[in-house]
């Protein structure tokens, strides 16, 4: 049972007034909010006794602000052994984007109109809307993890969906553009140097991560069979640590020139305590900094693949690469692509390569019989 009062108090010889939802909570503790007006207090306090007579409701005066719910979810994510590179994204987030919104606002105070404010700030404060989307996923995975530990009743934030206007978009990666295309693959192979030719190889003809690559180990290497078991990968910060997800750890078959060339650089590998495939001269795991700079980079500007002077293609681009000559030579079909590339589901495979899979000569002859059929009709 809830009772609804005015309240009334002079300021300054100026009399105020507002309205109390006075009730008890699911322990027996009795409670005050304070509101506007009746209409707020009476809409309020429906809500609240439910949650009352549910036991999870959280009072205004025991609840938790957004920023420390965030922060109690980061130390969860830090106990659970999450990755460095994670742990830091998620405090970025905070800083930057949770907390100048959202840091005092309470819990119990949050609601989905907030919600949508918030996403509206962000965006007016020059956010794309990738970024809008990972902070509102976090936001919703924080507030999840306080409700699992009672305090908060419901998650206003989960399943907040932010629809991307595709208008203007580029369209399916090409080759030639968003990865190179074939004569592009040969001029990098023609042209590396045998210290990073190895290097080179596996990284065209595995579609491996970069730093699945900069984490790979010998043990990991299995040229008599003709594969690589990925168990492992280097995160930005050098640290050896699981692939980005279970799907990450997969067997890649190797073609012969791959073998080959791993067979040679492994006679004069730099010795490792991590027994790594291609750490740097002291045996270390190399940056994705340094590999851009000192290897891949050089290498484009020797073979003329250069664009407003600067290296064309990033090594994500490599994978798109072998993603695409794997649907065209191998004829893999998408689940077999999947699981190759370690994508952590199907929907990813088919958005990013789906396009590659059509039939050019079956569609044209669909519409053939399409038009034929509607000319004799």
């Amino acid at each position: 049972m809830a009772t609804i009062r005015k309240r009334k108090w002079l300021v300054g010889g100026v009399e105020r007034s507002a309205w109390v939802c006075d009730y008890f909570d699911q322990a027996g503790t009795r409670r005050l909010k304070t509101f506007a007006t009746k209409r707020e207090a009476e809409a309020w306090s429906v809500e609240a006794l439910h949650e009352v007579k549910a036991g999870i409701h959280t009072a205004a005066s025991a609840s938790i602000t957004v920023g420390e719910c965030f922060r109690r979810w980061i130390a969860h994510c830090e106990a659970e052994g999450l990755e460095l590179s994670t742990i830091k994204q998620r405090q970025q987030h905070l800083r930057h984007h949770v907390a100048p919104f959202l840091e005092n606002v309470k819990l119990s105070d949050l609601t989905l109109p907030r919600v949508h404010q918030f996403d509206a700030q962000l965006r007016d404060a020059g956010r794309s809307l990738a970024m809008r989307r990972k902070v509102a996923t976090n936001l919703g995975t924080a507030i999840g993890h306080a409700m699992a530990q009672g305090l908060v009743a419901q998650n206003v934030a989960a399943g907040i969906r932010l629809r991307k206007d595709d208008r203007g978009t580029r369209g399916p990666l090409r080759a030639g553009v968003d990865f190179p295309n074939k004569a592009e693959l040969k001029a990098l192979l023609d042209n590396v140097d045998g210290r990073h030719r190895a290097f080179i190889v596996t990284l065209i003809f595995s579609g491996m991560r970069i730093s699945e690559c900069r984490g790979l180990a010998w043990w990991s290497v299995d040229l008599d069979a003709g594969k690589i078991h990925v168990r492992q990968r280097a995160d930005a910060w050098r640290q050896i640590g699981a692939p980005k997800s279970k799907a990450g750890s997969r067997d890649i078959p190797l073609v012969p020139m791959a073998v080959n060339a791993l067979r040679a650089w492994r006679l004069q590998c730099p010795k490792s305590e991590l027994d790594l495939v291609f750490p740097n001269s002291r045996g270390r795991v190399q940056t994705r900094q340094d590999l851009q700079t000192r290897v891949f980079a050089p290498l484009q500007e020797k073979c003329g693949m250069v664009v407003d002077s600067h290296a064309k293609y990033g090594f994500h681009s490599i994978r798109h690469a072998f993603a695409s000559l794997a649907i065209e030579y191998f004829g893999w079909q998408p689940k077999q692509l999947q699981a190759v590339m370690g994508h952590s589901s199907i929907t990813m495979t088919l958005d990013r390569y789906g396009h590659l899979f059509r039939n050019p000569e079956a569609d044209a002859e669909a519409m053939a019989r399409l038009e034929a059929a509607i000319v004799a009709a």
